[in-house]
């Protein structure tokens, strides 16, 4: 019976031992799961606050797009003039004219200094006024504080005055100088020049008209200026020299 007892409370203490070794083992298994859960939740928050850092942007620079919207030109404008393209900074026997020519801007055709018709009839050649009384005909010349940008050509009173070159006839044109005198004239264009004809009547304003062609007669200036020789005043539309085409 003593026996009975004695085995009874080795097996009791036996499952007890089994049961406390069981229950330690589920306790520190718990832990250990506790500790890995908490260990990934600090990873977690970790990653979380540093996710916030600056991604890498690429940078696009903005392409201007300017084009080519530059016109097409050729040479073919300035040839049909019976010019010829080349750098400006040659000479030219004749006159620069621009945007008639490829390439460069500093690339201009250069017309030829084709000679105009005589002007005033009568007369052999368009001869320019001399100084007098009154002042001088030359371009340049100097007119008080101003420098004269015209051209005076000696006619005769009343004279018959000729088309320099073949164009069309744009409209009346007048100034009036300093003292307040006034000349009148007509406006004469073509493809290549652009003039202003002034101390004449035109005949008519508005046409075309032919090179050599009658286009009106000089209005006299001793009327108003005692001593003065008769002229008539050629300027260039743009107020360059019109002396390399008379």
């Amino acid at each position: 019976m003593n026996m009975l007892r004695v085995c009874l409370t080795a097996a009791l203490l036996v499952c007890y031992g089994l049961l406390s070794c069981a229950s330690e083992s589920e306790k520190r298994e718990a832990e250990d799961l506790k500790n890995s859960d908490r260990n990934m939740e600090v990873k977690r928050n970790y990653t979380t606050a540093n996710s916030g850092r600056p991604e890498t942007v690429t940078v696009r620079k903005k392409v201007k797009k300017t084009g080519s919207k530059m016109q097409s030109r050729s040479d073919i404008s300035c040839t049909e003039l019976g010019g010829i393209c080349q750098p400006n900074r040659y000479i030219c026997r004749g006159r620069y004219l621009r945007d008639r020519c490829s390439g460069a801007k500093t690339r201009q055709c250069c017309t030829p200094a084709a000679a105009w018709s005589v002007l005033c009839a009568g007369h052999h050649n368009n001869r320019v006024r001399a100084c007098d009384s009154h002042g001088c005909g030359a371009f340049n010349s100097r007119r008080g504080n101003n420098l004269h940008k015209a051209v005076d050509l000696v006619c005769d009173d009343y004279g018959i005055v000729n088309t320099p070159f073949s164009g069309s006839l744009a409209g009346p044109v007048s100034r009036k100088d300093p003292a307040g005198n006034q000349y009148d004239g007509v406006k004469l264009l073509s493809d290549v020049h652009c003039v202003k004809i002034f101390n004449i009547r035109p005949y008519r304003y508005m046409g075309p008209v032919a090179q050599g062609e009658a286009l009106g007669y000089l209005l006299p200036l001793q009327e108003r200026f005692s001593g003065i020789t008769s002229h008539l005043e050629l300027q260039m539309c743009d107020g360059t020299d019109p002396s390399p085409f008379i």
